[in-house]
């Protein structure tokens, strides 16, 4: 008797929600990456995006991979357009297998002179919106006796990395904090819920950040953040999708309300 084999990471059915999934047309983010991996594993992929466009590019590359991919226009930092999307969903589907909540950015900001509306926006994007996702998927999660969630957090949750981004670096240790006793508190109900935390990763911020901190000398900007990692280079966006990937199968199945570090060893070095 033939013993029959699963295909390792396969998300063969399930729907999985995620938060800024869009990407240019030109590059990939670190949404975009997940979505698509997801869907290549056969995830029916629902995203929620503030850019028609980008997600639109993420929705296509699905479908023309022969994926299932929607998408729902909203703004992660907004109660309502939460609550609206993961009502639609649930219409859609019945169901809600996975959540990730992928949206950040950080902003430069300094305790002595830090603009109190930058702080809170950067509260709401990198903390809010995965309280207000978790919070709207958990009753349908809790209802089924299973689910997953991963938050995609960042390596300066834990460190400071050297540069002045005291709301986002907040934000994010908020955020693995919340994951863990999130996970302790609805282990009983079959729901994990952990964090990945990339390091410096190649996305397409890296542009955005190199015209407003290095008067938009790119190559300038891409290589001094290489040397500050001991592998030599930044992260892809897919080195992301795939830890991702491991955290929301089943083949993680017993683990929850932990961090995986996706840095290329910069947290494992002694700070200069």
């Amino acid at each position: 008797m033939l013993m029959t084999i699963k295909t390792p990471f396969s998300l063969s059915g399930k729907i999985a929600v995620i938060t800024g999934f869009g990407a240019p047309k030109d590059a990939l983010s670190n949404g975009g990456a997940i979505a698509r991996l997801f869907a290549k594993q056969g995830a029916v992929i629902e995203g929620l995006d503030i850019s028609a466009e980008d997600a639109q590019n993420t929705v296509e590359a699905i479908i023309n991979a022969g994926g299932r991919a929607f998408f729902t226009s909203g703004d992660a930092t907004v109660e309502a357009d939460i609550d609206s999307w993961i009502k639609s969903v649930l219409q859609r589907h019945g169901r809600i297998d996975i959540l990730i909540n992928n949206v950040g950015q950080s902003e430069r900001l300094t305790p002595e002179d830090a603009d109190t509306n930058i702080w809170r926006a950067q509260l709401a994007l990198n903390l809010d919106s995965a309280f207000y996702c978790t919070r709207a998927v958990l009753p349908a999660m809790i209802n089924a006796g299973k689910g997953a969630i991963v938050n995609i957090s960042s390596v300066a949750g834990i460190r400071h990395l050297g540069k002045p981004q005291i709301g986002y670096n907040t934000a994010k240790a908020a955020l693995q904090q919340f994951t863990k006793t999130s996970a302790a508190l609805h282990a009983k109900d079959g729901i994990r819920m952990n964090c990945v935390l990339p390091g410096l990763m190649n996305t397409p911020m890296v542009r955005r950040m190199a015209q407003k901190y290095a008067g938009g000398d790119y190559e300038g900007y891409v290589a001094k953040r290489h040397k500050q990692v001991p592998m030599g280079h930044m992260g892809a966006p897919e080195d992301v999708a795939h830890a991702a990937l491991y955290l929301a199968s089943d083949e993680a199945a017993y683990v929850t309300g932990t961090e995986l570090v996706v840095d290329g060893g910069i947290t494992a070095m002694i700070p200069e």
